[in-house]
């Protein structure tokens, strides 16, 4: 008898989801490879290559923007023209949490409001949990996700390997009213960092990660996604306490599949009784309600 392959293949399922709490942030357009965004009462463009459809809204709204980037002739290169008052530096908030922006030499002016659905999940299971939690967050940037753990009573260890960052976020601490809160700041490689973790003994009951593709330490150590990876769940998997409540993982820029961050966390967390749901991140127009995909995630709660 000849062999048949199936119509369709059982998988997990696939998520898009998106934040829907947001008064201060919209996208308001895309295309031709840019997006338009308003933060507080500022527009911005920036280059989007997700967008490969046409704009809908007329170039005349386009033409509002306070401020536009523009990319260099190198990979990372780049530069803000301003086109009004804009100020280099504002703030802006989400529900309770409120954060600094800023435009650098950078194209990121330091919040990715789509993981405000993130943020609005890990605050959800924290503020649930009936012991007091304590919480990982590794690449840690500015710091938001670890504002939001620490605003429901989480006891927050924040690692970012740039000094730039930490101090951005611990400007979002006071500006978000926690100074008080139980947050410790490490600025360290994290693959060095939860190595020593395991050597103390330390353990967490939630962990919230988002490698990049590629980065450097503050000593030099030098981070690649594609080789380090698999090696940090592992090592994650060891400062985890017998009963953890989340894991949450998000990559951007990388070429895998959401499929992929679901089969690693769900083999981290194999022996644990939880589920697993992994997809992409999205931000929905307001123009013609299309959405771009910004990230691949996986989340694993306990049940």
């Amino acid at each position: 008898m000849d062999e048949v392959s199936p119509d369709f293949i059982v998988s997990p399922k696939i998520h898009l989801i998106s934040a829907s709490g947001w008064n201060e942030y919209e996208l308001l357009d895309s295309g031709n490879g840019r997006k338009l965004e308003r933060y507080g009462k500022y527009l911005l463009d920036r280059p989007e290559p997700e967008a490969l459809w046409m704009k809908a809204l007329p170039e005349k709204t386009w033409q509002n923007a306070d401020a536009v980037y523009n990319l260099g002739n190198g990979l990372n290169s780049g530069s803000w023209q301003i086109k009004s008052q804009i100020p280099t530096q504002w703030y802006i908030s989400y529900r309770n949490l409120k954060f600094l922006l800023q435009l650098s030499s950078s194209r990121h002016i330091g919040v990715f409001p789509e993981q405000a659905v993130q943020w609005d999940w890990i605050s959800e299971k924290i503020s649930h949990a009936q012991n007091p939690i304590k919480v990982l967050n590794l690449f840690g940037y500015t710091a938001i996700a670890s504002l939001a753990a620490a605003q429901e009573g989480a006891k927050v260890t924040h690692v970012d390997a740039s000094n730039k960052a930490i101090l951005w976020a611990k400007q979002n601490q006071q500006a978000a009213h926690l100074s008080d809160a139980p947050i410790r700041w490490i600025l360290d490689d994290a693959l060095k960092f939860i190595q020593r973790e395991v050597r103390r003994g330390s353990n967490y009951d939630g962990i919230i990660l988002d490698p990049p593709k590629f980065g450097r330490g503050p000593k030099g150590e030098v981070w690649d996604f594609y080789k380090l990876f698999p090696q940090l769940m592992e090592i994650c998997r060891q400062v985890l306490n017998p009963n953890p409540l989340f894991i949450v993982l998000t990559a951007y820029a990388v070429k895998a599949s959401a499929l992929t961050l679901y089969y690693s966390v769900d083999q981290m967390m194999s022996g644990y009784r939880g589920e697993v749901s992994a997809g992409e991140t999205v931000l929905v127009e307001k123009s013609a309600g299309r959405m771009i995909s910004t990230a691949m995630y996986v989340r694993w709660n306990a049940l």
